[in-house]
């Protein structure tokens, strides 16, 4: 009885003991990533002069993947005048560290500008629109000056200190032809709606499918993966356009024929065109 006793009290000891060493190990772990991996800016010297905001931004992508692609710099300025100033802007998106600098125009000026920035602080939001994921940055407005005048490093200077990226992998794709053979000859017809013979049977009462309504989309964008074949600008160039290394959605695209959009999407052998319906 007394041997068990101590089993069970030992069993119990090492129990606990590794819950504790699990702990603090996660403990840990969340400390690190808290100390030295949460998403970092830092600014840079724009070309826009103080209708710009140049920064640079490093996160951990593995942990949290994103494609960064909006700016937003918000003052508040209680005791001064004017007391609240917004400007944001889109930029190309990114999926790793990255630097940009962004013409934020006339609001930029007018936020640099105000009065009483004494007591005033400055937030800056770098999100990624896409995946909904926003990374806030609070100043003090006279630090967020000090460090916009000191800013000495170009964008360009900073992306070149950053690692090669790795090279796309390449994808090597069959070549078709849409020219087919010549049919054998053969006493066989098609039942075809403009074929007089069968028009009886494409009537409405004839058993013949309806035709699919047109629809409007509210969004289509592109997934990552884009092989550029070029069979969505081939179908739907108004909305797709094809670049060297991926596939853009045109400004300003139409998005009432739901049906070309659709064509698109299905006829893209890796499957990156998403869109939305619209109702």
């Amino acid at each position: 009885m007394n041997t068990t006793m101590i089993a069970m009290a030992i069993a119990a000891l090492l129990a606990l003991g590794l819950v504790i060493n699990v702990a603090v190990i996660s403990l840990l772990s969340g400390s690190f990533h808290f100390l030295f991996a949460r998403p970092r800016i830092e600014f840079l010297k724009s070309e826009f002069g103080d209708h710009g905001f140049a920064f640079s931004f490093t996160w951990n992508s593995s942990r949290e993947p994103a494609k960064f692609d909006k700016v937003k710099v918000r003052l508040f300025n209680p005791f001064g005048s004017p007391t609240q100033v917004e400007v944001s802007k889109e930029f190309s998106g990114a999926s790793s560290d990255f630097a940009r600098d962004v013409y934020m125009g006339s609001g930029m000026k007018k936020l640099l500008e105000a009065n009483g920035l004494g007591n005033a602080t400055i937030e800056v939001e770098v999100s990624s629109t896409k995946d909904n994921i926003v990374q806030m940055f609070d100043f003090k407005a006279t630090k967020f000056l000090e460090k916009l005048n000191e800013a000495r490093e170009t964008v360009k200077e900073f992306e070149g200190s950053l690692p090669a990226p790795e090279g796309k992998p390449l994808y090597q794709t069959v070549t078709r032809s849409f020219i087919a053979d010549p049919l054998p000859e053969s006493a066989k017809t098609i039942k075809l709606a403009s074929n007089p013979e069968f028009a009886g049977e494409f009537s409405s009462g004839g058993g013949g499918g309806e035709t699919q309504e047109n629809f409007a989309v509210s969004k289509v964008w592109i997934e990552p993966g884009c092989i550029v074949c070029n069979a969505c600008e081939a179908i739907y160039p108004e909305v797709f356009e094809v670049t060297e290394d991926t596939c853009l959605i045109r400004p300003e695209a139409p998005l009432d024929n739901g049906l070309l959009i659709q064509e698109a999407a299905e006829a893209c052998p890796v499957e990156v065109i998403k869109f939305n319906q619209v109702g």
